[in-house]
């Protein structure tokens, strides 16, 4: 299950499922909610995804491209030390602003 809040003008992105295929639909619907209000600030919460599969990644790539595009960002919030395997593996973490927080990445919009 996937949530959407807000922190001041930062949408925070949080879940307790894989980010994979089967999720990422539910997922995409809560991010249309970043949309639509100028520059699109977001943090991807981490903390309790326990694992990110392909789809997972290439919808992190498409979310982030898709935020670019609008003249925001996505930063990720708080992976787990799997998560962060995978994201270095792939070497996306050279891709995401990544803090060991949500309140860090919050934070870091403002900088």
């Amino acid at each position: 299950m996937f949530d959407c809040s807000k922190q001041g003008s930062v949408f925070v992105l949080s879940g307790n499922d894989p980010l994979s295929r089967d999720h990422t639909v539910e997922l995409a619907g809560h991010c249309e909610k970043c949309f639509g209000h100028g520059q699109p600030k977001i943090v991807f919460d981490l903390r309790n995804i326990p694992l990110l599969d392909s789809a997972g990644l290439e919808f992190l790539l498409d979310l982030r491209d898709r935020c670019l595009q609008h003249g925001g960002a996505i930063h990720l919030a708080a992976p787990n030390p799997l998560c962060i395997e995978i994201l270095q593996a792939t070497e996306l973490d050279r891709d995401f602003s990544i803090s060991d927080d949500v309140v860090s990445a919050v934070g870091s919009f403002s900088r």
